[in-house]
């Protein structure tokens, strides 16, 4: 007589609900305006917890965050904004700069155990590395913008400042390369611009 092990069920998952997909996409809207209302420490490092979790390519990893609070942080901050940028950074409680590690593969062994060659393999070709770097860097950063979302607070992701000026006030080792700074907290008064369109579905998908 030979035992059997049956199959366990597979796992069910269930949609969000409709309140869900508006604070994360439907009804969500890049924020332009903060009211004067703090951000904690504490909200801001919950943002990281839920964002940390969202995949990467090999578990890499490689997007670094510093959360700007203080008044001589963000003076700092606004002079590398675009000054069409810099009344919104200098309104929002906080601001997170968004940044790619260059030596992200140092960790490679903790993150993925099972294959520590990667770390050395990254190390020896830089072109793979920076390709692996920069994409999963700006998929966390998606991901970031969803969590602020998530933990109901208002986001204002920027890519218009002067990288090389801020890294070399922020990142003067050269290590960490600012990829994105996200302006966090709550809207302000008249925070909304009108709402762009987007593609329909016509547009952008194809069926084989």
């Amino acid at each position: 007589m030979t035992d059997t092990v049956e199959n366990p069920a597979p796992h069910r998952l269930e949609p969000v609900e409709d309140r869900a997909l508006e604070a994360l996409f439907t009804a969500a809207r890049t924020a332009n305006t903060f009211a004067p209302i703090p951000v904690s420490d504490e909200h801001l490092t919950e943002i990281w917890e839920l964002a940390r979790w969202a995949p990467t390519g090999a578990n890499t990893q490689p997007l670094r965050v510093v959360f700007v609070r203080t008044e001589s942080g963000r003076h700092r901050l606004v002079a590398h904004m675009n000054d069409g940028n810099k009344a919104k950074t200098a309104s929002a409680p906080a601001a997170a700069i968004l940044a790619v590690d260059t030596r992200f593969h140092d960790h490679m062994g903790t993150l993925l155990p099972f294959k520590p060659e990667l770390g050395p393999l990254y190390e020896s070709n830089e072109a793979v590395r920076s390709a692996t770097a920069q994409l999963n860097a700006a998929l966390q950063a998606g991901y970031f913008i969803l969590a602020v979302r998530a933990r109901g607070l208002a986001a204002g992701p920027m890519s218009g400042f002067d990288a090389a000026a801020l890294d070399a006030d922020f990142f003067p080792d050269g290590q960490w390369r600012s990829l994105l700074v996200v302006n966090i907290g709550y809207p302000g008064q008249n925070p909304w611009f009108e709402r762009l369109p987007r593609l329909e579905h016509t547009e952008c998908l194809r069926w084989e």
